[in-house]
């Protein structure tokens, strides 16, 4: 059977899931999507191969297509050699600790423990290292590699740019609009998914989930999810994009304390799921905190230090237009006496700045803010969030409703600020100043 190119990836990066497939792969040696490595010991402690060059080694495939290694097998004899059994927790540990110090952004391998038979029929453990081919471009001590057939090779500067072009913010496609590589449609939940579609709709699953931008199909012709349908159609987008939640933290006082005696913190969670949950979630986060005051005039009148609609619509517009592609940054909400934080990762899109934010809408993920302009608001009396029916609308009347309602109930303009190119940070005043106001908390 003659195989093409598309076919051929898709074969080779399957091939390897059985003893036997694997064994016959051991005895081909090694090509673009294969290496063998000998592990040697000083002590407890792996003295070979070197880490950085296994460092690159295991860059070079995440770079390319993704690819398998096998720890325990002569690369030059194919022999299967074995590592002591002892020896796996540390071997396993020699792995991860590569991927996640020594190469940036890091690597999430998938690492398995087999059983293959010596050429005297002995059965000896071996170590399988899986990498996906990666959303991102790694670098690793030695540089940038890919994978050229069976060796590892520096990128030439011009290869370099259109990787970072492919796999970034740049391209034609957005990133959002990206084939999750790791990623299946089984992946996706239903119940997550099925929402956004039309109920007349007589389209297959996968067809109404590519109309959706919620899957696409992959350079090898598989249709996978996208960055968006992670984002929106599974339970934990961590497990594919690790930053893809919001760090929430209320502190105590008006600064961050680095006092060992002194309690600092008042509340923390680390909030995930879908991205309409994660909003739900903080603004509840921001609703349990916020300290609520009285004023008496004819009558009691409570009032909350934020609100609750200019930070739901911060939250939404965080989530909705925050650069995905900047591996390890997350949305941060902090909460101080007097202010609240809400940091975006990601400078302002296009041409826009600061000053223009109230005026004019660009969306740097268009799908994102297409499902989220679907999403239902779910109901919540304690929220009160019954000013709008879905999670975003399409008006860009979000930056003016934020600054507006936050303006009204502080005094305080809140405040856009661009921290170093990285992040977009809005402050948020509390109310309180007022001395009729009474302080306590509900």
């Amino acid at each position: 059977m003659k195989l093409d190119m598309n076919d051929q990836v898709k074969y080779t990066l399957t091939m390897f899931n059985s003893i036997s497939e694997l064994l016959d792969k051991i005895h081909l040696g090694e090509d673009s999507y294969f290496e063998l490595k000998e592990v040697r010991f000083a002590g407890e402690k792996v003295s070979g191969p070197g880490r950085d060059d296994f460092a690159d080694e295991l860059a070079a495939f995440a770079n390319s297509h993704g690819g398998v290694c096998v720890l325990g097998v002569g690369d030059k004899t194919r022999e299967i050699l074995g590592l002591p059994i002892k020896r796996l927790d540390a071997v396993e540990s020699f792995v991860r600790e590569i991927c996640f110090n020594s190469i940036k952004p890091p690597l999430a391998p998938t690492i398995e423990r087999l059983l293959l038979p010596s050429t005297t029929g002995e059965q000896l453990p071996v170590i399988k290292v899986d990498i996906s081919r990666s959303l991102f471009v790694h670098q690793s001590p030695g540089g940038y590699f890919h994978r050229v057939g069976s060796s590892k090779r520096q990128m030439p500067p011009d290869y370099l740019a259109r990787l970072f072009q492919q796999r970034s913010q740049a391209r034609l496609i957005r990133f959002d609009e990206q084939v999750v590589p790791q990623a299946n449609l089984g992946d996706l939940k239903e119940s997550l998914w099925r929402r956004f579609a039309t109920q007349r709709t007589l389209d297959s699953n996968e067809d109404t989930l590519i109309k959706l931008g919620m899957a696409r199909q992959d350079e090898d012709g598989v249709i996978r999810p996208t960055v968006s349908g992670i984002l929106m159609g599974t339970e934990d987008p961590r497990r594919w994009l690790p930053n893809a939640f919001i760090q929430a933290v209320a502190y105590r006082g008006v600064e961050i304390r680095t006092d060992n005696n002194f309690n600092y913190q008042l509340d923390a969670d680390d909030l995930s799921g879908p991205l309409d949950t994660q909003v739900i979630a903080a603004c509840t986060f921001v609703r349990k905190n916020m300290r609520i005051g009285a004023r008496k005039t004819q009558g009691r009148m409570d009032i909350p230090q934020y609100d609750m609609i200019a930070v739901f619509e911060a939250l939404v517009n965080a989530a909705a237009h925050r650069d995905y592609s900047i591996y390890g940054s997350k949305i941060r909400l902090r909460m101080f006496d007097d202010r609240l934080e809400l940091y975006s990762p990601g400078t302002i899109p296009n041409t826009m700045t600061v000053d223009s934010l109230p005026y004019r809408q660009s969306a740097r993920n268009e799908t994102i803010t297409s499902l989220l302009a679907r999403c239902p608001v779910p109901a919540r009396d304690n929220l009160s969030l019954s000013h709008r029916t879905y999670m975003m609308d399409k008006r860009g009347e979000g930056v003016p409703i934020i600054l507006q309602r936050s303006r009204e109930l502080s005094g305080h303009n809140p405040e856009y600020k661009l921290i170093d190119d990285a992040d977009l940070l809005l402050t948020i005043y509390a109310a309180g100043s007022d001395k009729k106001i009474k302080k306590g908390r509900k």
